[in-house]
């Protein structure tokens, strides 16, 4: 296993580290395809909650830039390649684990490490983090997803102002803004997303990951069509051990213990 990512094992969770803290965690090639990996892991092995930090004193600083510096490459690089090989499955994957995915953002997360943490489900940042949509400074538009996450998330004039000019968010104006879950002190964040990953790994996580599906579809569907959408999902939630567990333990005054099925 590459020394790029971290992951320790929690039971049904697990916590994934970005380690390369000696360059605020950007990706290189190596970086990419070990979180890949941990994650399809994650996925192919019954987790069934994700917390994912970066090592040091930052999140992640998006693309390490020295891997696509044209000065020393033969020709200009493919970006949109590393955009179709690399960021795209990336987004893809997270997106389509049907358990939750929280994001602890611990100092900056810039370019691809900004868009990175909006593709998770809940992302929860220390007062000391920024968000930087960096890519106009080298000429770039917001990838990772960023460009449709952005707009969706904060509205197209908000988008627009962060993608063009590329000052920093901070944790709080961003919790402000709809463009995070919530900013809490520095020194609190990682027992708070633990404790939370706890919580819903320890919930009904066919149910999360089906709202999670129903949320994510709302932006490309129809009223007339979601309803249709969400149909579907409550007789599969309303077949399932969970929705008995949750029933008997609501009616029999106790805590319930779900299965995530």
């Amino acid at each position: 296993m590459s020394d790029t990512i971290l992951t320790v094992d929690h039971g049904n969770w697990i916590e994934i580290t970005l380690n390369r803290p000696d360059r605020l965690n950007s990706f290189n090639d190596e970086m990419h395809y070990a979180l890949r990996s941990v994650i399809q892991g994650a996925r192919d092995t019954g987790t069934r909650a994700i917390v994912l930090t970066g090592a040091g004193r930052g999140f992640c600083a998006g693309q390490d830039l020295g891997d696509r510096d044209p000065s020393k490459m033969e020709g200009p690089p493919d970006l949109g390649n590393t955009v179709r090989t690399f960021y795209a499955p990336l987004v893809r994957l997270i997106r389509s684990l049907n358990f939750p995915v929280i994001c602890a953002v611990n100092g900056v997360a810039a370019g691809a490490g900004a868009n990175l943490s909006l593709a998770c489900d809940i992302v929860m940042a220390g007062h000391s983090a920024k968000f930087i949509q960096s890519f106009a400074k080298v000429g770039l538009i917001p990838d990772t997803g960023g460009s449709w996450h952005l707009p969706h998330l904060v509205g197209e004039a908000r988008a627009k102002g962060l993608a063009m000019t590329g000052e920093p968010l901070s944790a709080e104006k961003a919790a402000d803004w709809g463009l995070i879950w919530k900013a809490l002190p520095d020194e609190d964040l990682m027992d708070e997303a633990r404790a939370l990953a706890e919580k819903l790994a320890n919930g009904p996580t066919l149910g999360l990951g089906m709202t999670k599906q129903c949320i994510q579809a709302s932006a490309i569907n129809t009223l007339d069509d979601h309803l249709e959408v969400e149909a579907v999902a409550m007789k599969t939630c309303g077949e399932s051990a969970d929705y008995a567990e949750g029933v008997s333990a609501f009616l029999e005054k106790r805590a319930a213990v779900f299965q995530g099925k």
